[in-house]
Formats: structure tokens, sequence, C-alpha cells
């Protein structure tokens, strides 16, 4: 069960698991610090999930996991799909929906898949270096850097998200300082683990939190993250059988309710979108139509790298269509989540990601990217996608329904109490209304006997004529829908 502090909105998530539900380990030998570490991850065995349709850039077709309410559970928290299980660590790879249970359809189980759980270390000599990993042979090259982002012997703490071939990964960091001349008068390490899904990640920050500041205070004492381990290794299923890769439309209609696409729930349920937004104010509206084009999003930041991981979700949220077969041949908008400079090679060969780091390097490796985000500076080396960064009337229109929505619903919690919408359903279902439409109109225009797209009907999708008009462009050479597009009459594209 996850309850919600009031502290720390961004980094304060913990997992408390029913009194009933403690996990049985062996006790620990090393005092409060270790037996906190252990009680702070949940015994075997899922909860009731419910099922609602992923929208991701990654997958329109996949079911999606939404952590079933328990008697006891105060909240329901999703997680996305499309990110599931793959069939190789290190090849190309296929996402699968997650195994899930809807109570309303089946009697599914929703599984953790924990592929590996590993410490790493700052040694003054070699660098990073991995200390300790169960399984021993489980490859994690590249990991000791993904784990501890370039930078971090500025800051205290941190969690990142990251890939490592098909798994994804969460690490949390922290840096201790010592009386130690080998050490500098600093411990710095990183514990975390690997999964075949980002889903379920965020249940174990608050156990990792703990196990990397007992790791500082008493090295060598692997015993929890043992039990871990065992508790919740991956039995992962040859080629992906059993995993739930489609679901009945008719069965998800009802559930739309339950967040089409909620990655937010999972990396931050307290406002990861709404903080987002406001960070970026206007320049969302610019981000959508990168995101909508599968463009390769670079975002720069400084450590702690943490809250710029909630940034590349919610940049991949922004591209969510929700019509049956829309966008299924364009390229995966992945989630790459923190990269350094190792990650090279692997981005040469993306058509398309969202990725964060702290490696101001990257800068200079404009082929590696199309758009690179520097705080709130969203820029393009790309002369053809430059036009995209002003903003038009019909930008900074619906920007203003989104506050005016956003309003009218805090009004409504306040004065009302009504809690069964939050923020975060609110800002992901406008933006993928928003892409409905527009693709729902594309549709009909291909299919009519003219095919031609006329300004009243650009509008009509809440666009610019004249200023989206690029936009529109692209968006129909990417989507390979064929459409003649007409503007105050000249005939200047069709598809």
């Amino acid at each position: 069960m996850v309850e919600q502090s009031d502290r720390a909105p961004l980094l304060d998530w913990e997992e408390i698991p029913p009194a009933e539900l403690a996990p049985s380990v062996p006790a620990a030998e090393t005092g409060d610090t270790l037996q906190s570490g252990l009680s702070n991850y949940p015994a075997q065995g899922g909860g009731g999930a419910d099922i609602s349709q992923s929208t991701s850039p990654a997958r329109t077709h996949s079911a999606t996991a939404v952590i079933g309410e328990s008697a006891d559970s105060p909240s329901k928290h999703g997680g996305p799909g499309g990110d599931g299980s793959a069939t190789d660590e290190e090849g190309d790879c296929t996402f699968h929906g997650l195994s899930v249970r809807d109570r309303r359809i089946a009697e599914w189980e929703e599984k953790d898949q924990i592929v590996a759980v590993f410490v790493v270390t700052f040694d003054t000599r070699s660098g990073n270096m991995i200390e300790w990993c169960l399984p021993e042979d489980v490859n994690l090259e590249g990991v000791e850097f993904k784990s501890m982002a370039s930078g971090s012997h500025r800051i205290s703490s941190d969690f990142i998200y990251f890939r490592k071939g098909c798994y994804f990964g969460l690490a949390c960091f922290a840096n201790m300082p010592v009386e130690s001349e080998l050490e500098r008068g600093a411990r710095m390490k990183s514990v975390g683990i690997l999964s075949t899904s980002y889903t379920l990640l965020y249940r174990y920050m608050h156990f990792l939190e703990n196990q990397v500041r007992h790791q500082l205070h008493c090295p060598g004492q692997y015993s929890p993250l043992e039990a871990f381990y065992e508790d919740k290794k991956a039995v992962l299923p040859p080629g992906g059988n059993g995993l739930v890769t489609a679901c009945p439309s008719s069965s998800l209609a009802p559930i739309v309710n339950c967040c089409m696409h909620p990655e937010m729930k999972i990396t931050h349920p307290a406002g990861c979108m709404s903080q987002f937004i406001r960070f970026f104010g206007e320049q969302i509206m610019v981000l959508w139509k990168f995101a909508l084009l599968r463009k390769r999003i670079l975002i720069f930041s400084p450590p702690p790298v943490g809250v710029v991981c909630y940034r590349v979700y919610c940049c991949c949220c922004l591209a969510n269509v929700s019509i049956p077969g829309m966008g299924v041949s364009v390229p995966e908008l992945r989630p790459f989540f923190y990269i350094n400079v190792a990650d090279i090679t692997a981005l040469e060969t993306e058509l398309s990601y969202v990725a964060c780091t702290t490696e101001k390097i990257f800068e200079e490796k404009k082929e590696l990217y199309d758009v690179y985000i520097d705080n709130q500076n969203v820029k393009t080396h790309r002369e053809s996608l430059q036009p995209l960064l002003r903003l038009n009337s019909a930008d900074r229109e619906k920007y203003r329904k989104l506050c005016e929505q956003r309003q009218l619903l805090l009004y409504s919690q306040e004065v009302d109490g009504d809690c069964t919408s939050s923020e975060e359903d609110l800002f992901i279902l406008f933006f993928m209304e928003q892409n409905n439409r527009i693709f729902q109109m594309l549709s009909e225009v291909a299919a009519s006997a003219d095919s031609t797209l006329t300004a009243e009907q650009v509008r009509a999708m809440g666009l610019d004529p004249q200023g989206d008009r690029g936009f529109l462009v692209d968006l129909l050479e990417v989507y390979g829908i064929d459409v003649m597009l007409v503007i105050d009459n000249p005939c200047f594209s069709r598809y």
C-alpha cells in the first residue's frame, strides 16, 4: 500500500505495507537502520487491478495495470502500459503490456519482475564501480554510471530512473561526509534495482532510500537486499508468453476516469504533471507538438536528476492518443530517462525518444537529438523545426483553457470537497482529447471524397490555420495520413 505524505511533494512518497502483509524475513543483525529497511517492501502477492487502455506513445493497444483499491487502501495508483517485459536484454526489443488482474474481466495477477538488485560505490582510485549485485552473473555493464549521475558529488541525495537494454532501473543515491583520507572525506553509494517494467519501480523507492543509508553506515551488509531479491525476483516467461498485449476495447470504456495513461501516478501521484506544466508555462504547447511529432527530446539539468526524470515521463504523456490503430506505424516515443556519454552509441540508432542528462557535452552532439531543453529554454538546431518554437494564438488559447480547467477543478475540490478527479487526470485527459480531436478529424477528411482539409476544419481541431501549417504538414508526413491541405487556396501538401 502506498501512502501519501504532506511533506516534500516531489521526494517523499513512501511504501507502507499493511501490518498483516508485512514480509517475513530473517531478523537483522545490525540494528534499527537495517530493520527499518526490511520493513519497507511489500509482501509477495499482487492486489486487485483495474485495466485501463494505455494510450502510451510507446504502445497504443496495450493493457495497463492500475493498482487495485483494497479495504485498507486510501487511494488508487496506476501504472503505465506498453513498457513491460522484453525478449532480449541488449538487443532490439519490443515492450509488451503488463500481466494484470481485472476484477471485472478476469483473474489476472500482476507480478513483480525484479531482474537484479545492486550496490554501486564511488572509489577514489577506480571511480564508479559495482560493489555487489544479485544475481551474480547479471550483466550490469554501465549501470555504475547510470545509477550515480555525473555531478552527484555536489548533492547529498538523489534518485534516478534509467534504462539498461530492455530493462528499466531505479536507484537511490546518498552522499555522506566521513573522516577518512582514503575516501577523501565523502562516502557515496547508490542502491538500485532493474525490472522488466517501470510500472512498479516506485513501490521500492522508500526501501532503496533506507538501504542506501544503511550501506553508508554499515558497508558490506547485504542481508536485507538478499532477502528482497529472493522475495521479488522475476520469473521471466520465455518469449513474453503470458503477457497481456491487448484487451477488448469494450471492457475498457467504463474505466476512462482511472486515467488513460497513468505514468504520473507511479512516478509522483501528488502533482508531477501539474508541476511540469507550471514549470514550462505556455512552452508546454511547444513540447506537446514535438512529442506528437515523435522527435528526439533531450533535457539537460544539473543534479539532482530525480525530478528531471519525472519530466521525461511528462513529455511522453503529452502524445497520448486513444483512437484505435492510430500511430501504430510511427516510431515509439521511448522514455530513456537518465543518460550519460556511455549511451551515445545506443542513441545514434533511436528515431524517437525522451531523455535527460547532467552532462553538458551532449549539447554539442547535435546529431543525437532534435530538441534540446536547458532549464526552461526549449531550442532546436533543425531549421525546419524552428517555426514550431513560436507560440501562436491557438496555442495560447489551449493553454488558457488548460489553466481555466485546472482552476475550476481546484475550486471544486476546495468548495465542494470533490476529490473524484485529480490534476493529473485533468492534464493527461486534456492533451489526449486534443490529440484525439486532431486525428479524428484527419481520419474523417482522409476518408472523404476529395480528402481536402480546410481552414475551418483546422480551427475545429484547435489549431491555427497559418501558425500551425508547418506542424500539420509534418504531422501528416509522420503519421502517413493521405490528406490534401488547402489553406487560403494554395495547395501546398499532400500525403
